[in-house]
């Protein structure tokens, strides 16, 4: 999560503002200097600080554990912040200060051109020591900087699918059935939103089709290889035709009250799940985890997962492994990634919390390609994200896509929630995206 969560978590994203899952036996909290977290003792013991936002999955598969064992002189400690928007600015501190850092850090898919085109420096070049070539093309690209250098191992991405409440299309006279489902809104996000003005008529007391028209927003973006920049760099996000239709359908989700307007990952988002009154949710792939994690047993088996509205693949969040230069243990870290993004261990954390891997050689293996999700009526999750995966389009990233899409999103909450016309809610939007990137 990564979750997304900006990019993307995500995992993360704007979205990989997740609540915290520990990742470790021992969890550490907030920025922390080098310390013994970074030490190796007179016998050659090591400890290695993996810094990550949101839920990277490694506790869940046992992964670090399972690393120690097979390195009994290195002992991996992660430290976790829960919001990724807290963590970005605290890993650039971090990286300008010269300490504080782990021996390997997370990066959101929604900051990394910007690390790449700033930071790149301050990075281990991974592409000496692990094969880039593993992962989807466009994960690479990502992560390369002007002079070549890979800064980042991709961990996981996004494939996008729809999360829906059997019970509650039932009692709305909604189709049920995994397949009919994607029938009604294969025309695209418009037929979602059909759907959504169906559901609402018959919909269960108390309940919303959706949880959040920012969600659906970015959705929408995501499908599109043009986001918020063009390929030379110029932010475009104003004239994005795909901005432009997302932004248009959340507007029309919000004044058809639609959606429960809640703010993806807050309380109220958490409380709503648990209560069971969102009947979709859009789902990248690393959704999953946060809907079973809020709605739990009470909901196991009537959620379910069909294919994303439309016919174009889309990719939200996603998240990559890198490792400081100026840490004490590069080649130990550099290690460590090399292990933790490798097929095997890729898999292993899909199938614990349900993030899919980057790394094209996992989808070959029998626990991904096969994968269900029992909590989602055993949905063949497996086949649908690595069919998705296998044609995302590759998107333009710029430098502040994180800052806009945050921003944008803010604004779409701001309609829902307040009722703020959309005009002004998009001059809002602008006027402080414009002041943020200059």
């Amino acid at each position: 999560m990564r979750i997304t969560r900006t990019g993307g978590h995500g995992r993360r994203a704007a979205a990989v503002a997740t609540a915290v899952l520990a990742a470790s036996a021992v969890l550490l909290t907030g920025c922390s200097s080098d310390g013994d977290s970074n030490a190796s003792d007179s016998n050659g013991n090591i400890t290695l600080k993996l810094a990550d936002f949101g839920q990277f999955g490694y506790k869940e598969a046992g992964l670090l554990e399972q690393y120690h064992k097979l390195h009994p002189n290195i002992t991996v400690k992660e430290e976790t912040t829960a919001n990724e928007q807290d963590y970005y600015p605290k890993l650039l501190q971090q990286l300008n200060s010269g300490g504080g850092f782990g021996d390997v850090t997370g990066i959101e898919v929604g900051r990394i051109k910007e690390v790449v085109d700033t930071q790149a420096g301050k990075f281990a070049d991974l592409s000496k020591s692990i094969n880039v070539g593993d992962w989807v093309s466009w994960k690479e690209k990502q992560a390369t900087a002007q002079d070549g250098s890979v800064i980042g191992a991709g961990t996981d991405i996004g494939p996008m699918s729809l999360c829906y409440r059997k019970d509650l299309f039932q009692k709305a006279g909604l189709p049920t059935d995994r397949e009919a489902v994607a029938k009604a809104v294969s025309g695209g996000w418009e037929d979602y939103l059909k759907l959504g003005e169906q559901y609402q008529k018959k919909a269960p007391a108390g309940t919303h089709f959706m949880d959040s028209a920012s969600a659906m927003y970015n959705a929408v973006v995501s499908s599109s290889s043009q986001q918020y920049y063009d390929a030379s760099g110029k932010p475009v996000y104003k004239d994005s035709a795909s901005v432009k239709q997302g932004w248009n359908l959340a507007a029309e989700a919000a004044s058809k009250k639609l959606s429960a307007g809640l703010a993806q990952f807050q309380d109220p988002w958490q409380a709503a799940l648990r209560k069971g009154t969102v009947a979709t949710v859009v789902c990248p792939a690393w959704m999953a985890a946060q809907i079973s994690t809020y709605s739990g047993d009470a909901y196991k088996g009537k959620w379910d997962i069909s294919r994303a509205p439309g016919t174009t693949a889309a990719n939200w969040g996603g998240s990559f492994l890198a490792v400081p230069k100026g840490g004490k243990h590069v080649k130990e870290a550099i290690d460590l990634v090399k292990w933790l993004t490798a097929p095997e261990q890729q898999a292993a954390v899909f199938k614990a919390v349900g993030v899919f891997p980057s790394n094209k050689g996992a989808y070959q293996l029998a626990s991904v390609k096969n994968a269900k999700l029992p909590y989602f009526s055993d949905a063949p999750i497996g086949q649908i994200y690595a069919d998705e995966a296998n044609s995302i389009p590759e998107a333009v990233l710029g430098q502040k896509d994180g800052v806009i899409k945050d921003t944008i999103s803010t604004q779409i909450n701001n309609m829902e929630q307040r009722g703020t016309k959309p005009d002004k809610a998009w001059k809002d939007a602008t006027d402080t995206i414009d002041k943020a990137i200059g």
